[in-house]
């Protein structure tokens, strides 16, 4: 019966364990993608680690391929999506290429079951895939009897449609497959069990194993010599001797005499017939050796039994024991711990590693690209097993190792002068009278207040730059700094007597020095008052009129008074509207008798340069007032008389005229 599984009894703590149970087991560790190479062993039998192992692979390639046939199916391209080198990519892609074959095949009408020489995997995907997009003739009613003369396909109802089941269906949804092949982890398609990979085969000693699709045969290793033809059971028959013999004095049928040699016997019809020795005698050669029979005899020759890869010949040369990989010198893992298996090793990887069970052996983990962002607070360097963490510019890292605390960069001092940190940086400054540099932004450069656009306004005089400041002067004579280091006084030299008047002559200050002023009143006036030494801005010398007795001249003369006054003025530098200098008070009454008619007129008689002054009159607290005004700037230093007259008018005629000479110091500076 095609159904029935075959048993093999292995003996595990008193447990038996069929060999259906080792490849269920390989199977759910394939499902959960663990490492089929290092799975671990639920017997000691070689032939079940072996079954773990292949099913373990059989679904993970399953998958693999899978992936591929859905990548055709659903984008129709593959060359552009498996670029890696891996077996895994190869998988994927073959898988891939060849769902796109079978596809080409139906969209041009061509049969599924073309006859390319295709690889066995290949063929199948490619059929499937055919057959995938055909229309189905059968219904539900001819389910579970139909079986393709060539695929021998079986049909069996999934989620109400219809599936196919490469070989069998058992019912229930469930396919099967012949003896000879195994369940795909597809639940559907069957792939061919190598019994002489399992150690399946009932072989005899000298019999080599060699697997065919759904079966194995067994071949002889050496042939049956002369004499002797290989039957169906894989025996060696003897064969008559149809030549006349001559040893040993017997006679054949035909009559001849026959001498009989060691290597030769009588068969029943009495004729010569050959021993084969490698079959006749019990162990003809050493262990190690293979018995090659000869005509008449036999010949010994070293054994040449092929191991599979994780095994090698014994001492004496007549099987495979395993290779305990972890005793080589260098060591199958590279430094990293070694566990040796039945028929091949694992490695325990150092942290920092992963086993590769292709390769098969430990390579680093990037633990960077795998978590990326979870390791470090900044920036994540891969090292050999491990990785290290370092920081951006303005950070160092911190006693964990994985985070970075701001870098104090001010405990260096990076900048000339004063230096503020930030987070992740610093900021350099400077002190006063200094700009920090716009090339390197670290330097200091001092700052020429003198050449700043407002620098003419920082000293009323002068202005001297110096390294982080500057200091102010005032002219060589005349003037003192004032004590807020920036403006100019003037020097009173007639309050701290260091002017040059004499005793007969009134000292006036003046804006940078002074002058010696001496006023006489002409004849027929006299001083109206005392001389004083020192004369104010607000001082005026007057002379008013006093005729000689019986002098009609002098008492017909109108201008009754003549007085002087000095005023110091600056050097406007900033000349924008007129500037009032001298007001002339008068006595007279802003509103006189309309019955008197009187006025009182001003008037400039000398002295006006370039029409510099002009005089105005208006009235104050009730009084008639004459102000004179500055409507042009001059430019000192530069001395003036200008000489006005108050006119009294009565009916039209000056009654009196009073006369008044402003002594005009115009300063050089403005200060």
């Amino acid at each position: 019966d095609n159904n029935i599984l075959v048993f093999w009894d292995y003996f595990c703590c008193g447990k038996q364990i069929s060999i259906d149970e080792c490849c269920k087991d390989g199977r759910v560790r394939g499902i959960d993608n663990q490492d089929c190479t290092a799975i671990p062993l639920i017997s000691e039998s070689t032939t079940c680690r072996i079954v773990q192992e292949q099913c373990c692979a059989a679904v993970l390639e399953d998958n693999i391929c899978t992936s591929g046939i859905n990548m055709a199916k659903e984008q129709g391209v593959c060359d552009t999506q498996f670029t890696g080198s891996t077996c895994e990519t190869k998988t994927a892609k073959m898988c891939c290429d060849c769902c796109l074959l079978g596809r080409a095949a139906r969209e041009h009408g061509l049969t599924c079951d073309h006859s390319l020489s295709l690889g066995y995997q290949c063929g199948l995907v490619s059929r499937a895939c055919c057959d995938d997009g055909a229309p189905d003739v059968e219904t539900s009613n001819s389910l579970g009897k139909r079986i393709n003369s060539k695929t021998r396909e079986g049909l069996m109802v999934e989620g109400g449609g219809i599936a196919k089941c490469a070989q069998e269906c058992v019912g229930n949804s469930t396919c099967a497959c012949f003896k000879g092949y195994k369940l795909k982890p597809d639940g559907k398609n069957c792939e061919d069990i190598n019994e002489c990979l399992l150690g399946a085969s009932n072989c005899r000693g000298g019999e080599h194993c060699i697997n065919t699709v759904g079966s194995f045969r067994c071949q002889r290793e050496v042939s049956c010599g002369t004499g002797y033809e290989l039957t169906d059971s894989n025996n060696c028959k003897g064969q008559r001797s149809q030549h006349n013999a001559s040893y040993r004095g017997k006679r054949n049928k035909e009559g001849s005499i026959c001498m009989i040699h060691d290597s030769y016997i009588h068969d029943k019809l009495d004729l010569s017939v050959h021993i084969n020795e490698c079959l006749a005698q019990t162990e003809p050669c050493r262990p190690g050796q293979l018995c090659m029979n000869t005509m008449g005899s036999f010949t010994c020759q070293r054994n040449s039994i092929n191991c599979g890869r994780g095994y090698h010949l014994n001492d004496g040369g007549n099987r495979c024991v395993d290779i305990d990989e972890c005793k080589g010198p260098d060591g199958a893992c590279a430094g990293h711990g070694c566990i040796n298996l039945v028929g091949s090793f694992r490695c325990e990887c150092k942290a920092g590693f992963i086993f590769n069970s292709i390769s098969r052996v430990c390579e680093d983990i990037n633990e960077c690209r795998h978590y990326p962002g979870r390791l470090c607070a900044h920036k994540c360097e891969n090292v050999l097993g491990s990785y290290k963490c370092s920081c951006t510019q303005g950070f160092k890292l911190a006693s964990d190792g994985r985070n970075c605390d701001d870098l104090n960069e001010c405990e260096s001092s990076p900048c000339s002068q004063e230096c503020a940190n930030v987070y992740g940086s610093y900021q350099c400054y400077c002190r006063r009278g200094y700009q920090l540099s716009d090339i390197d932004g670290i330097n200091c450069e001092d700052i020429d207040e003198c050449a700043l656009p407002t620098g003419g306004h920082i000293c009323s005089y002068r202005c001297n730059n110096t390294p982080g400041s500057f200091y102010c002067t005032c002219p060589a004579s005349g003037y003192t700094l004032a004590p807020n280091g920036r403006s100019c006084q003037d020097v009173d030299e007639c309050v701290t007597g260091t002017h040059t008047c004499s005793v007969t002559e009134s000292c006036f200050n003046v804006q940078g020095g002074f002058r010696c002023l001496s006023f006489e009143c002409p004849t027929n006036y006299r001083q109206a008052g005392e001389i004083r030494a020192r004369v104010e801005r607000s001082d005026t010398i007057r002379c008013v009129k006093s005729c000689q007795p019986n002098d009609i001249g002098c008492v017909l003369d109108p201008v009754h008074s003549i007085s002087h006054t000095v005023i110091s003025l600056p050097t406007f530098r900033e000349f924008t509207k007129p500037e009032e200098i001298v007001f002339l008070r008068t006595m007279s009454p802003a509103h006189s008798s309309p019955q008197l008619s009187s006025d009182i007129v001003f008037d400039i008689l000398e002295g006006n340069v370039q029409n510099s002054f002009d005089i105005v009159k208006r009235q104050e607290h009730g009084m008639i007032v004459g102000v004179v005004r500055q409507v042009k700037p001059l430019i000192g230093s530069l001395n003036m008389v200008l000489k006005l007259a108050m006119n009294y008018v009565t009916s039209g005629v000056v009654s009196h005229r009073n006369i008044v000479n402003v002594h005009i110091f115009v300063s050089e500076f403005w200060f």
